[in-house]
């Protein structure tokens, strides 16, 4: 059954959609697709494992990178305030 009569939706696109957005440092990459509600955990499974593999069937010519923060030491923090003034000098 046609999903744009089924749910009277108007001039909707219903095909799948792919856009892509460049960053400071790596590619955003937003599908949109219509599913059943009920099956949506399984079909982003699907699709997630279908592009895995694609990445894997680069044999290392495209590879998944993040970007990783180590905090190391946090600074510390010195607070003059009227009482803790009142607490040193006394």
């Amino acid at each position: 059954m046609d999903v744009v009569k089924k749910y009277y939706i108007e001039d909707a696109q219903v095909e799948p959609t792919l856009a892509i957005s460049l960053t400071d440092n790596w590619i955003k990459f937003n599908l949109r697709y219509i599913v059943d509600f009920k099956k949506r955990r399984h079909t982003k499974h699907l699709l997630s494992d279908a592009i895995r593999k694609g990445f894997e069937g680069t044999n290392g010519k495209v590879v998944l990178a993040s970007t990783t923060i180590e905090l190391i030491k946090i600074p510390d923090l010195k607070i003059n305030s009227d009482e803790s003034k009142k607490r040193h000098n006394n």
